[in-house]
């Protein structure tokens, strides 16, 4: 997943953090946690890690001998080079004497496309064959502050392959360098450019759907917003996986999954301050999806969630909101894995499940969104 990870926060680091003075636009002083601190936060880790199933624990495992630093501890520079989970499944499979290469697709293309602050790196995957393919536009994890489309390279192949889909993985800018809007406004860029120029890569305009995972998962709903506002073509379906959907860190599954890795409770204000510009940020639409006032005419939505993630409650809750105002939505929690399960295919049964799933629901926007095309009228001959 994203270059960070952490030892979990025991419940007085987690008040320090939610209570000290919100630094937005500035970093936050680096926090040591002590002896005694580090030792409960391992011992809370511990009882969360016991309620991975076999396959996520395995991984859990490995990621712990990687000897991560909590990231909410760390400047934003530093947490870029944390572990991460990727890095703990390629150890466990060199562990299991199995491949490390990563799952074959048709053609990979690096390109860089035109953004509002430089070019804007994209990965262009295509499935083996002429197409044209529908077109998944993918935006990665990371809390919009770190990882790479390197760190989920495994997700975007996977879902190439499973939907027989083209996939533009988007590099999007990362805070604090770059705040609030700018990654929302270069996932809405890359979409754009998708629509303007699947045919160069052997896509299908008309069958264009988003996909990202937490902090991804967000810009794809955002962008699904913004093309609605913005009077865009609508992506044919919304693939929401684990997103960030709100800025409440006492939903049910942040008090149950405090101290989870490899996303604790202590690392989602972090984020927040990073990319934030100020906490007004917080309740924006596209950052607070589930306070979001108009839902209506949003595409089609599959949310997949984790029963190990703080973040699962309020993905539940867009879900239930998106019902509500009568979008489509399919939603699937799995049991007994954690946050960044998606892109474990090579060593999780609940990953591939989450896949198929996935490619699933989103062939079915493609062949819908087929059926929904103007038809050509009959020739004369034919009459």
């Amino acid at each position: 997943w994203f270059r960070m990870l952490g030892w979990c926060a025991i419940c007085v680091l987690l008040n320090s953090c939610q209570s000290r003075t919100e630094t937005y636009g500035g970093e936050r002083p680096v926090v040591t946690p002590t002896k005694a601190q580090t030792l409960k936060m391992e011992e809370a880790s511990a009882k969360d890690t016991a309620a991975a199933d076999s396959q996520m624990k395995a991984v859990l495992d490995e990621l712990t001998e990687l000897s991560p630093k909590p990231i909410e501890t760390l400047s934003a520079d530093d947490a870029r080079e944390q572990p991460t989970p990727g890095d703990a499944v390629m150890k466990l499979l060199k562990k299991q004497g199995k491949s490390t290469d990563p799952q074959p697709v048709g053609d990979v293309e690096n390109r860089k496309i035109p953004g509002a602050d430089g070019k804007i790196p994209v990965r262009v995957y295509t499935p083996e064959g002429t197409g044209p393919f529908p077109i998944i536009v993918y935006y990665h994890g990371g809390g919009w502050v770190i990882a790479t489309i390197d760190t989920y390279d495994s997700s975007a192949r996977a879902l190439a392959s499973a939907a027989n889909a083209i996939v533009v993985a988007v590099e999007y800018r990362k805070a604090p360098e770059y705040r609030f809007p700018a990654a929302h406004e270069d996932a809405y860029t890359a979409y754009v450019w998708t629509l303007e120029h699947a045919q160069e890569i052997k896509g299908d305009s008309s069958k264009v759907a988003v996909a990202g995972e937490s902090a991804g998962g967000n810009l794809a709903a955002a962008v699904s917003m913004m093309a609605r506002d913005r009077g865009k073509p609508l992506p044919v379906h919304q693939l929401l996986i684990y997103p960030v959907a709100g800025y409440d860190f006492n939903t049910p599954s942040y008090q149950k999954n405090a101290n989870a890795k490899p996303l604790n409770k202590a690392m989602m204000p972090w984020f927040f301050e990073k990319y934030l510009r100020s906490p007004s940020d917080a309740e924006h639409p596209h950052i607070s999806l589930t306070k979001a006032a108009n839902l209506q005419g949003l595409p089609p939505a599959t949310i997949i969630a984790a029963e190990i993630d703080p973040l699962q409650s309020e993905g539940r809750q867009y879900a239930d909101k998106l019902q509500a105002t009568g979008v489509p939505v399919t939603y699937k929690n799995f049991p007994g894995v954690t946050h960044e399960f998606f892109g474990m295919s090579a060593v999780l049964d609940k990953a591939k499940q989450a896949v198929a799933l996935a490619a699933t629901e989103l062939k079915q926007s493609f062949r819908n969104a087929a059926h929904s095309m103007p038809q050509p009228m009959p020739s004369h001959s034919a009459r």
